[in-house]
């Protein structure tokens, strides 16, 4: 079957491809699935996966870290709840929304209780999120100074400034969001303007955004791409256009809420795998093929993998070779979200797919954003024409979305060319590589440490796990205070005993930098007593291995 294979509407209205791109033969699939040349060099690779599977760390505390934790969870609980009661009977101030008096025999647009974890549990630590910025997102930036009277309720402003605070958590993985080495698009906004007020398909299609969607196919390595005005809307709304009723999606179980909420809106079948487990997905492969649809048990009409490159939460890269290799056994398609890992990993930023030497036409959907590694804003969807055609005409945030800012598409492909080396200098590489040697340097220190993080060692996500919900608002206002700007992450966003900070490394960041982080690191893990290692973690494939 040729790679070329033109797509067919299906009567439901979405697109179908060329299930077997690589034409690969039954003998070559062994019995679990996975192929046997997936691990052969097609390009320039960082390492084969039976040498990755075991630089992922999972470690898990010990056990009276997880007592305490819930136990933490327990009082601030219980305490809540008795001021709730204080609140009822008028000895303590209500600051919540209320239903007003002649309102009361209407049905309720508050539910009280849903928002009792905002009220007593947030609302103690509210001040360590949303803090404004004054200045742009580079390596260190300002903050506005505010405090609060009315115990995080309510903030006012200074007028002051928090001056040079070391940025980490924006994810500027390459350092274009200060812009330094690129030429400004002032130029381009004076010729173009700032919005354009119109769809792509009536007259806001611009010559630079077909200039731009070709860059991205070129850098990319695959026959076409088409770009969006956001990286959200990207999967949310192009994945409905894709599967539909009658269609099954298997999703990773830490996938984005993007992609959760574009499978919710497809209406199709949505199975979830355990994250980054062959042995789980292949077993939902195979009874899917097996036993087809509920109750009319016929086949499903397309079977679609959801799983994204690098993982935002937990720093984890994506198990590529073995999903491809499964998605071809069971003629499925794949659904790439590379978001956090476009320009940042792979020998010249062309994220997971280069890092595991893979050829981009293996992946069925190729997608990612401009918001990262990019200092922009929107996404692409990327690979065969047929697809990308298919979109441009059943994709809401094609037809009905506003096209993208001229000069954010300047500035995309100014950071593209950087990085490929179109500009004429090498300053992009040596970006790339200056990220990869920083996650590295920061991942070995936090290690050494005694610091349980998470997520493979060529991520520059680091998840540094803090647990316990009082060490959450302690660590990221002590971080403040020594000039670190943190990103600090709890219960309902992560599991109730794995509470963390995560760290967004950059190519901005200097040595001088990182050690300043470190040292504070190191100072708060005694303080906090945040080193929890025991050195010895294990891979989450071994802890979620259904044969152990």
């Amino acid at each position: 079957m040729s790679m070329a294979s033109t797509a067919n509407i299906v009567r439901n209205g979405n697109v179908k491809f060329n299930l077997n791109q690589n034409n690969i033969k039954n003998d070559s699939i062994t019995r679990n699935g996975f192929s046997k040349n997936c691990h052969q060099k097609n390009g320039t690779a960082n390492g084969d996966l039976q040498k990755w599977k075991y630089k992922e760390s999972f470690e898990q505390a010990p056990l009276y870290v997880a007592v305490l934790t819930y136990l933490g969870f327990g009082v601030v609980t219980l305490f809540g709840y008795f001021r709730d009661f204080l609140r009822a009977i008028g000895l303590e101030k209500c600051h919540i929304a209320q239903e007003r008096e002649e309102q009361k025999d209407f049905v309720p647009l508050y539910q009280d209780f849903e928002n009792f974890y905002t009220r007593n549990l947030y609302m103690r630590v509210r001040d360590n999120w949303n803090r404004p910025i004054c200045s742009l997102p580079g390596p260190v930036f300002d903050l506005m100074e505010r405090v609060t009277d009315d115990y995080n309720w309510t903030f006012r402003h200074t007028g002051k400034a928090i001056k040079n605070v070391i940025n980490m958590g924006s994810y500027n993985y390459l350092g274009f969001a200060e812009n330094n080495f690129l030429e400004t698009v002032a130029d381009t906004t004076k010729e173009y303007g700032v919005g354009v007020c119109s769809t792509r398909q009536e007259m806001g299609n611009l010559d630079i955004h077909e200039e731009l969607e070709d860059l991205v196919a070129t850098f990319l390595g695959v026959e076409s791409a088409m770009t969006f005005g956001m990286g959200f809307a990207t999967n949310s709304m192009n994945i409905p256009a894709l599967v539909g009723k009658g269609c099954l999606i298997l999703s990773d179980e830490l996938n984005h809420t993007s992609l959760i909420l574009g499978a919710r809106l497809s209406g199709a079948t949505i199975r979830v795998f355990k994250h980054n487990n062959m042995q789980s997905l292949e077993k939902l492969l195979r009874d899917a093929i097996c036993s087809g649809q509920p109750r009319s048990h016929r086949p499903w009409k397309k079977i679609l993998i959801l799983v994204e490159g690098i993982y935002s939460m937990e720093g984890s890269i994506v198990r590529l070779p073995d999903i491809i290799a499964l998605k071809n056994k069971y003629k499925a398609y794949l659904y790439l979200d590379e978001a956090h890992s476009i320009g940042a990993v792979g020998p010249t930023g062309r994220g997971v797919v280069e890092l595991f030497g893979l050829d981009p036409s293996e992946i069925d959907v190729l997608m990612g954003t401009f918001t990262k590694s990019f200092g922009a804003a929107g996404g692409y969807i990327a690979g065969k024409k047929d697809l990308v055609d298919y979109l441009r005409t059943h994709s809401h945030s094609s037809v009905y979305a506003s096209a993208m800012s001229p000069p954010v598409a300047k500035q995309i492909i100014r950071a593209m060319k950087c990085i490929m080396g179109l500009d004429g200098t090498t300053v992009g590489i040596q970006r790339v590589q200056q990220l990869a040697e920083n996650t590295r340097y920061f991942r070995k220190k936090l290690h050494e440490m005694g610091f349980i993080i998470y997520g493979n060692e060529h991520s520059p996500v680091v998840p540094l796990l803090l647990y316990m919900p009082g060490k959450v608002g302690a660590f990221a206002r002590k971080m403040l205070k020594r000039g670190i700007g943190v990103v600090v992450v709890g219960f309902p966003a992560t599991p109730i005993t794995e509470s963390r900070a995560r760290f967004c490394v950059s190519a901005a960041h200097t040595r001088e930098m990182l050690d300043k982080v470190l040292n504070t690191l190191d100072e708060l893990g005694d303080y906090l007593t945040l080193k929890y290692s025991r050195k010895t973690p294990p891979s989450k494939s071994e802890l979620y291995d259904e044969r152990n």
